[in-house]
């Protein structure tokens, strides 16, 4: 077996490096922090990355002078060695390790007591994130929102997210927001966090919860706080009563909706008041559905009624037995609860 030798070391390194910065541009990279705390936790990285670099280098240097200066040839002899042990060496060998523990401590001990403060800070946006299988309900307790796996905030202002889950463990993460934070059945965990820059993030559970663990996505939009307020005002406002829609379709498909078994579940401001699955008051403005595996189109709603199991294995929502009219009639109610 071959090693490498320092300048493949080097090379792969600049490699390593240079795969990093094209990294930027992709949506669940680390390396694009638009929050504090993502660049506080990037910041981090790059400091504990420098001094092992540094350590990197040191090793490098002691193991060329080692093999190179410092060594016996074949057909030498080994000069013989007066000193039993070597006091000042011992005690180098232990004050070098223990300062490059205290050099990687302090920043981190630093960065995780300035991310979890033990209170919210004044005058923040409180959210209530809540891990289902398979799925993310937000709920805003200050204005009554409830949406489902689309989080909407504002930049310039502190976001406190209180995480809990009703079934198993999850784990909350926007790469590019940073944190990576579990969501445990019976505790809140707090992620206290401000966004900087608007955009739409892309989010996933990180912690194995089930068959369908990979497609429990969500996206987080964030607005600057006019666009902000102008989402909230809407959300706040109730969808058009069934009496009040002039589309006929869409009218019809209101008493379908009203008459299903949708209602025992799902929740629609003024005709249900199911709590078991994502709220629906407002479903037509969000851009995707099946937590964010699919855009939410007609055709895609009309396949997740048919047959939700096809497009979300092991899915808790049965198949509703709609087709023709009444399906096209359903869907057109549900995209029109904006």
């Amino acid at each position: 077996m071959t090693g490498r030798s320092p300048i493949t070391s080097i090379l792969g390194l600049a490699a390593f490096a240079a795969g990093c910065a094209q990294s930027r541009d992709l949506p669940m990279t680390t390396l694009a922090p638009k929050s504090d705390l993502a660049q506080w936790i990037t910041r981090l990285y790059l400091e504990v990355s420098l001094w092992d670099s540094l350590i990197f280098l040191i090793v490098i240097i002691a193991f060329i002078l080692a093999v190179f200066f410092f060594s016996t040839r074949v057909g030498e002899a080994r000069p013989p060695s007066s000193v039993a042990s070597d006091l000042g060496l011992e005690i180098a060998w232990t004050i070098g390790p223990a300062l490059v523990l205290l050099m990687i401590s302090i920043p981190t001990v630093r960065t995780i007591f300035r991310s979890q403060p033990r209170r919210p800070p004044e005058g923040s946006l409180i959210v209530k994130v809540i891990g289902h299988q398979w799925w993310w309900e937000f709920q805003y307790p200050d204005s009554g929102i409830k949406t489902a796996n689309e989080l909407h905030l504002p930049t310039g202002r502190q976001i406190r997210l209180d995480l809990e889950s009703p079934d198993v463990i999850h784990s909350f993460w926007v790469p590019q927001l940073g944190g990576k934070r579990d969501v445990v059945p019976g505790q809140i965990n707090e992620l206290t966090l401000e966004a900087t820059v608007p955009g739409t993030y892309l989010g996933q559970c990180a912690e194995f919860c089930g068959v369908s663990h990979a497609n429990m996505r969500f996206r987080v939009m964030v607005d600057p706080p006019e666009t902000f307020a102008q989402w909230r005002k809407a959300q706040e406002n109730a969808p058009t009563a069934a009496d009040s829609i002039t589309d006929v379709h869409a009218a019809n498909g209101a008493r379908i909706f009203a008459d299903s078994p949708c209602t025992t579940c799902h929740r629609v401001d003024g005709v249900s008041k199911g709590y078991l699955g994502p709220d629906l008051s407002h479903f037509g403005g969000r851009t995707t559905l099946a937590a964010g595996i699919v855009p939410n189109t007609p055709e895609n709603v009309a396949r997740w009624v048919t047959n939700p199991e096809a497009m979300k294995p092991g899915v808790q929502m049965p198949k509703l037995g709609l087709s023709g009219p009444q399906l096209g009639d359903l869907v057109a109610y549900l995209e029109s609860l904006k």
